[in-house]
């Protein structure tokens, strides 16, 4: 299917750029705030009655006119008084070019059944929010755990990313997603440790359990038995997203922690093992360690 793109500019008068839309024809907000910072919605000049129109919008997603997008060009809006070529020191939501942006932030380890509106009702509370979305399943349209949220004060941002959140009963993290990192700090792992596994968890087994969660690549079960496994995941969102969490698998609560990187000594995984498995130490099996290819 080829990508769609509608006009959007932030005048009726100025040249539009074109922004992408999604899949189903509807367009992101966080998509048109990427490209014009505090956008809250767009509107348009009906070409019948010749006034303004706004565009629906539903949990951060813009809604195509009755005859689809067309040609028009749509025009940004912004919190009212507020323009991208403007401040006013009074007013901290108004935005100018070149002062501090917000940005779309990642909401890791969202329970299932947290939806757009628990989300945007829990983070109003650090300030104004003009975006959420929880990522869902294409097929099943199930959670996969994690959302963004974008705030219109940077001083907000900041607050939220400075500590943990208690979300419908269980904590969350909430940071910059990794395209958002800065060059020095570390991508994301896909990969997770699972300790405290029994000998009788087949790969197949694993496979199964956190296929529910997200798309797996791969599961690597240590041989001889060591207690533990890697479970590596398509989306390293997913992977982040159940760090340090304990599930029951076949009756057994399992640990996941983040996996080590390939370079790391392998000792320290083998502590792991120690600590969350059935005694297995190092040297547990009366050998040195071998270095493992994880």
């Amino acid at each position: 299917m080829a990508e769609m793109y509608i006009r959007v500019a932030e005048e009726e008068n100025e040249e539009p750029m074109e922004i992408p839309s999604e899949d189903d024809g509807t367009v992101l907000l966080s998509t048109v705030a990427a490209q014009f910072p505090g956008a809250c919605g767009l509107r348009y000049r009906s070409p019948v009655s010749q006034c303004m129109r706004g565009v629906r919008l539903v949990d951060g997603i813009l809604h195509a006119p009755e005859n689809g997008w067309g040609n028009l060009v749509y025009v940004v809006n912004y919190p009212k008084g507020t323009k991208m070529d403007e401040i006013d020191a009074s007013s901290a939501t108004k935005i100018k070019r070149g002062d501090q942006k917000t940005s779309d932030l990642i909401v890791l380890g969202l329970p299932w059944k947290t939806s757009e509106q628990d989300l945007k009702d829990y983070f109003s509370t650090f300030g104004e929010v003009i975006m959420v979305q929880v990522k869902r399943d294409l097929k099943t349209g199930n959670s996969k755990g994690f959302g963004f949220v974008r705030f219109t004060e940077w001083e907000s941002q900041g607050k939220v990313m400075s500590q943990r959140h208690m979300i419908d009963g269980r904590w969350c993290d909430c940071k910059l997603p990794n395209s958002k990192q800065g060059p020095d700090e570390p991508m994301r792992s896909r990969k997770v440790f699972v300790g405290r596994c029994t000998e009788d968890m087949t790969a197949d087994e694993l496979r199964q359990f956190f296929m529910q969660y997200g798309e797996v690549t791969d599961v690597f079960i240590p041989k001889p038995f060591r207690a533990f496994a890697f479970v590596t995941f398509a989306d390293d969102q997913v992977a982040a997203s159940l760090c340090g969490e304990d599930l029951i698998i076949k009756g057994i609560s399992v640990h996941i922690s983040n996996a080590e990187p390939k370079h790391n000594n392998t000792r320290q995984m083998m502590e792991r093992a120690g600590r969350f498995g059935n005694g297995f130490g190092v040297g547990g099996f009366g050998e040195r360690p071998k270095l493992m290819d994880i």
